[in-house]
C-alpha cells in the first residue's frame, strides 16, 4: 500500500512480502523519486509477517537512492522483533532510521497495482536487489555470494 501527500510518501508492506512485488516496487521507487515535489519516504513494515531478501534488497536500494539523490535518510517502521533483527543484521541501520512504533492511521493508503513483469525482468530485479544487499556489509557479501553467482549465470 502507498500514499503520497505534498511530496511525503508512505510505503506499507503487509503480510508475507515476496519477490512477486519486485517489479511494481522498483517502478514505484522510480516514479516517486522522479516527482518534482519528493521530500520524504517512510517504509512501514508493522503489518509484515515476513520480508524476503529480494524485497530487502529493493528497500536497501530505495535508501541508497534517497541518500544519493536527495541527501535524505528514510525511516523504516518495524514493530516485529524478528523483522527488526533481520534489518539490523543486514545493515539497514546504516541506511535507514529504524523506528519500532506503528503509524496511527492508514486509511489514506492505497494499494499499489499488481503489474506483471517478464521472467527476465523479474530475474534482473532479484539479481539487482541481492547485489545491493551484498554492498551493505561483509556478512551480506558472504551470505548472498553463491545466490548472486547462480543468478548471474541464469540471466
Amino acid at each position: 500500500m502507498v500514499a503520497e501527500q505534498e511530496g511525503s510518501n508512505v510505503i506499507k508492506l503487509v503480510g508475507d512480502v515476496r519477490l512477486t512485488l519486485c517489479t511494481v516496487l522498483d517502478d514505484y521507487f522510480e516514479e516517486m523519486f522522479g516527482s518534482e515535489n519528493f521530500s520524504s519516504v517512510l517504509v512501514d513494515l508493522t503489518e509484515a509477517d515476513n520480508v524476503d531478501s529480494t524485497t530487502l534488497g529493493l528497500l536497501a536500494k530505495l535508501a541508497l537512492m534517497a541518500k544519493k539523490r536527495f541527501e535524505f535518510i528514510p525511516v523504516i517502521l518495524s514493530t516485529n522483533p524478528d523483522i527488526t533483527r533481520v534489518l539490523q543484521s543486514m545493515g539497514f541501520d546504516r541506511v535507514f532510521r529504524i523506528r519500532q512504533f506503528p503509524l496511527n492511521n492508514d486509511q489514506d493508503l492505497g494499494e499499489l497495482p499488481q503489474v506483471e513483469g517478464s521472467e527476465g525482468a523479474v530475474k534482473e530485479k532479484v539479481l539487482e536487489a541481492h547485489r545491493v544487499l551484498m554492498g551493505l556489509n561483509d556478512a551480506n557479501k558472504a551470505k548472498f555470494r553463491e545466490l548472486v553467482s547462480m543468478l548471474e549465470k541464469k540471466c
